[in-house]
């Protein structure tokens, strides 16, 4: 039986909706910017308390660090962007002066690709022939299928740098925020430690969450990294003390 040309079988395909995470370049930014911010600012505050500083010059200090770090880290991500960028261009550029000068060697790689998921000759020949119309959409397969590089987003490098550096403040401003109403530094510390943990956790298990991981795993290693990073600080602090 059919309805308006489309049958019955396709029905339960019309109505099927895929869900596919796609942000997954904004996701790895906020990942890095929080990451660095929670155990940088973190080990920082906890290495000046183990050399008895005060509140006041620990949170002086952690917040010139928040706003260096986030500085550093964002311009880190937009050159980073920045030089995927480029590469992809590079290529491209590359890519089309070989399907204008050697096309037969190119459609010869176009066949050489689809074979490998199992297409016949007499299968893929009408698709390189198609393709080999179609100039545009002729790089865009080699480009993705034959080097594996997706196109980037135009504003892909400043919104990566926002991102991060963004993120870095967020995750910098947990473990400084107890030394902003406790006066007393090893008090501070004792809550600054409990907060980030905490702060670590979460984020680790948010973390573990979206990347497809186990996210109790992936908490409990976001959590010993950043134990260890400012146990290392406040050790090395003690010794140059003494």
């Amino acid at each position: 039986m059919e309805e308006e040309g489309i049958s019955t079988t396709m029905k339960p395909l019309l109505s099927h909706t895929e869900k596919h995470f796609t942000a997954g370049e904004v996701v790895r930014d906020i990942i890095i910017g929080v990451s660095d911010g929670l155990t940088v600012p973190f080990a920082l505050a906890a290495g000046l308390s183990g050399a008895n500083a005060s509140s006041s010059i620990i949170l002086t200090a952690g917040l010139a660090e928040v706003a260096a770090g986030a500085i550093s880290m964002g311009l880190g991500g937009y050159l980073a962007a920045k030089s995927e960028a480029d590469h992809y261009m590079r290529e491209m550029k590359r890519e089309e002066e070989e399907i204008i000068n050697v096309p037969d060697t190119e459609a010869a790689e176009i066949a050489e690709i689809l074979s490998q998921y199992g297409l016949e000759p007499h299968e893929y020949g009408p698709v390189v022939n198609a393709l080999c119309k179609n100039p545009k959409a002729w790089l865009e397969f080699m480009m993705k299928f034959e080097l594996g590089l997706e196109k980037p987003h135009p504003r892909r490098a400043l919104e990566s740098a926002f991102t991060i550096a963004l993120a870095y403040i967020v995750g910098g401003l947990v473990p400084l925020v107890p030394y902003m109403f406790i006066p007393i530094a090893r008090k501070a510390v004792l809550t600054s430690v409990v907060v980030t943990l905490v702060a670590l956790l979460f984020f680790g298990y948010v973390k573990g969450h979206f990347m497809g991981s186990r996210p109790v795993r992936s908490a409990l290693q976001t959590a010993f990294v950043g134990a260890i990073a400012s146990a290392a600080a406040f050790g090395i602090a003690r010794v140059v003390q003494a």
